[in-house]
């Protein structure tokens, strides 16, 4: 069922939410990139200042779905996630598309309708694993490039990002992970997301060999130390990502608060740690807000 709150998704005058990505991209360097798991959690990082979100496959797969990501949630199940969230904001989306669902122009034309600003295609086989779990396997090359001109070829919007991922650094090193992400790049992809780099060098030889803009994905447990964007803004890194930093530290809290109520039977040690209901309306604007009319 479409949702019917889409007051903020803006009009036809307007900017197109990729030409918003790319915007944000010349203005802010690198640009960080928020995780976001449903509509509030792009509001409460829009009020913090973000300029660009994201929304994880495996934030979909484990918040909306209750499943681990291993590739069990179709592109029906990420477009009602990248549906709420799009009407809730105008900051620009970008959307893990996983291996694009064995159908990237109708992936790229469906993310264009629900108002996403890019997706990101990753190199894995279609049972993919988390891209900092061991035993991943890569589909070759070619096959590869032919998702991404598959993906440029579902373009409505010119503007419309197409990122390409490469997990190919942890399985056939640093130099075909290179070599990959420039037969990327020349296939019509607009970015490299460059999975599970280790140092800093890496990714200085990686940005200066493939020459257009290289993701850098900072996500907690993971083979990529917790670098600073000034780290990684001089290694030449143009994007950073934190894809599921807000949905860990959430994910802590509600336990606490579970666990210190079934024990306590009250909620009184841990109120101090929520956020209050007047702090809720604030985020939601909700003294703007009119209530609509029912339907008769």
């Amino acid at each position: 069922m479409r949702t019917n709150i889409s007051h903020k998704r803006g009009s036809r005058f307007e900017t197109s939410p990729g030409e918003r990505l790319r915007a944000a991209l010349r203005s802010e360097r690198p640009l960080q990139v928020a995780g976001v798991i449903h509509a509030y959690a792009a509001i409460l990082a829009e009020g913090a200042g973000f300029r660009a979100l994201y929304l994880s496959g495996a934030g979909v797969a484990n918040a909306s779905y209750g499943v681990p990501d291993i590739g069990l949630t179709t592109l029906d199940d990420v477009l009602i996630d990248v549906r709420r969230i799009t009407s809730a904001t105008k900051l620009p989306l970008l959307v893990d598309a996983d291996t694009a669902w064995e159908n990237p122009a109708r992936t790229v034309r469906e993310m264009i309708a629900e108002g996403a600003a890019g997706i990101h295609i990753e190199d894995q086989v279609e049972a993919k694993k988390c891209g900092h779990l061991a035993g991943k396997q890569l589909v070759s090359p070619a096959e590869m490039v032919g998702r991404i001109k598959a993906a440029v070829s579902g373009k409505t919007d010119k503007s419309f990002v197409i990122m390409a991922r490469t997990d190919a650094a942890s399985v056939e090193g640093l130099e075909a992970a290179i070599a990959r992400a420039k037969l990327y790049r020349d296939a019509g992809a607009d970015m490299i997301f460059a999975e599970a780099l280790t140092t800093l060098e890496e990714y200085r030889k990686f940005t200066k060999a493939v020459k257009i803009p290289v993701l850098a994905n900072i996500t907690e447990f993971g083979k990529t130390p917790m670098f600073t964007t000034k780290q990684l803004a001089s290694a030449g890194v143009k994007l950073v990502l934190y894809p599921l930093s807000a949905f860990r530290a959430m994910n802590a809290a509600a336990l606490k608060v579970y666990q210190t109520i079934k024990a306590d039977g009250s909620q009184r040690r841990v109120v101090k740690q929520m956020q209050t209901r007047a702090e809720l309306y604030e985020f939601l604007k909700y003294e703007g807000l009119k209530t609509p009319k029912k339907k008769t």
